[in-house]
């Protein structure tokens, strides 16, 4: 397997994670605000444990949810990339795009500029065929960057990994296909 990709945009880098992005993330990952679409945030060992198996998942595909900062100021922003979805639907298996940013950073665009760069690897040098996207339907401004993105919702479905009474429980599932993501007029194909 080559090296991790590096996608670089205007102004944001995702690139592989390194040992000194566990504070931060962690850090990230047990802020209420952040997780209040989650379940609960994440203690500092299950935050590491969330970024072994993306460094796993990045050793056995060279891709996966990378490391987001800014190229002008060194720093984790977030976390945004592809993931292969790890439990059974009648949509699986299949890769999803996600997106999780730091709380002073939302609200300033990375989320979009970084899960553009990744549907632009997704679909021209990692050649998937589709990418899929989930959230609750409170999480309005995550499905509302899904129908930024140009992916389109198509139902719903009950998440297998929380029990049947869990208030979170729905979601609602966004697709993009390859052909019509070549097929729209975005500028970001030449960043794959």
């Amino acid at each position: 397997m080559s090296a991790p990709l590096t996608l670089d945009g205007p102004r944001l880098r995702l690139r592989p994670w390194r040992a000194e992005d566990r504070a931060p993330l962690a850090a990230i990952n047990a802020d209420p605000a952040v997780m209040r679409h989650f379940p609960a945030p994440l203690s500092r060992a299950e935050s590491d444990a969330w970024l072994e198996r993306i460094e796993a998942h990045f050793a056995e595909h060279g891709w996966g949810v990378w490391a987001v900062e800014r190229k002008a100021e060194p720093g984790l922003v977030g976390a945004v990339g592809l993931a292969t979805i790890p439990w059974e639907a009648d949509f699986t298996p299949g890769v999803e795009i996600v997106w999780r940013i730091a709380g002073a950073r939302q609200r300033q665009g990375y989320a979009e500029e970084a899960a553009r760069l990744s549907l632009a690897a997704a679909f021209g040098r990692i050649g998937l065929g589709e990418v899929l996207a989930f959230t609750v339907p409170a999480n309005a401004p995550s499905w509302l960057l899904m129908a930024k993105l140009g992916m389109r919702p198509t139902g719903t479905f009950e998440h297998p990994r929380l029990p049947d009474d869990h208030k979170l429980r729905l979601h609602l599932l966004y697709r993009m296909s390859r052909q019509a993501w070549m097929g729209s007029a975005r500028p970001e194909r030449a960043m794959a």
